[in-house]
């Protein structure tokens, strides 16, 4: 396993691979990497005959009062994780090698951007279609994994390929949870103690939105109130929204008559957490 900086070096190696008639998996990460992270790299690496993941914190996708510059890094506690469950290679760039000066394209996508995350961060899809879809011309995988926590994120990408002909399987792998329940997140490096056990009320009301699907409530309204009453009562959390919404839409919906999303994003003091279900998966 190696770690690389650059474009040309990520296109040789993969070409090399081509030309072996192996196939290639990728697993694109922001760094800081954990078990959810590993369990990306472990379905790439059963999948296919090599691995590359790429270890990139994308400016594009943060707001100018997010936490890019505070994000944690660590490329070689990363570089470790990766070896270990049978990565390849770790393409880490500088923005600069992403960027070059006068970048002036992107990647846009309407309706599907413009919920959830989208309204409390309106400039995150944009950044999020463009470097995939520059780590996609990049590396050319056959397959490319995401994480179902960012639920979102995935249906974005899944629609991005879908309308842009892309010839890659996009391939979506189960939220990885704490022993306690709290859903795996670089950021919950950010949480004190106190903050760390009040942030169990995420994975708390995902839990009583299930219980309450399983026992076939169908009012979304029902579900959301029950969900946000039992967050509000932690008195350091601060939602920023829960919403039930069509999961290949991702447009609200008030009954649940079709695939559908449970998503929340949470503030735990001043670090913005998400979680969700999926009713599929119930």
């Amino acid at each position: 396993m190696r770690v690389v900086k650059t474009i040309d070096e990520v296109r040789a190696q993969v070409k090399e691979w081509r030309a072996q008639g192996l196939t290639v998996g990728l697993v694109p990460t922001m760094g800081y990497l954990h078990e959810g992270h590993a369990s990306l790299i472990d379905a790439s690496h059963r999948d296919n005959d090599r691995t590359v993941v790429s270890d990139f914190v994308n400016p594009m996708q943060f707001g100018p009062t997010e936490d890019f510059e505070s994000y944690p890094r660590d490329i070689e506690r990363d570089a470790k994780l990766v070896e270990e469950h049978g990565g390849d290679i770790i393409f880490n760039p500088e923005p600069s090698e992403m960027y070059h000066e006068g970048f002036s394209s992107f990647v846009d996508m309407t309706v599907l951007t413009q919920e959830l995350c989208g309204l409390s961060r309106p400039v995150h899809f944009r950044g999020v279609c463009t470097v995939v879809s520059k780590l996609f011309n990049i590396v050319k995988p056959d397959r490319a994994y995401f994480g179902k926590k960012d639920a979102q994120q995935l249906a974005v990408i899944r629609h991005m390929v879908d309308d842009l002909n892309m010839d890659i399987e996009i391939v979506g792998c189960p939220i990885v949870r704490d022993a306690d329940g709290l859903a795996k997140s670089s950021r919950n490096t950010y949480l004190n103690e106190a903050e760390r056990k009040a942030a169990l009320v995420l994975s708390k009301a995902v839990f009583l939105g299930m219980d309450m699907v399983r026992k076939g409530e169908k009012d979304c309204s029902a579900i959301i109130g029950a969900m946000k009453k039992l967050i509000e009562a932690e008195p350091l959390a601060h939602i920023d929204y829960v919403k039930i919404v069509d999961c290949a839409t991702m447009q609200q919906i008030k009954a649940l008559d079709r695939p559908a999303l449970c998503a929340m994003a949470v503030y735990i003091g001043k670090t913005r957490l998400i979680d969700n279900f999926f009713t599929e998966d119930v």
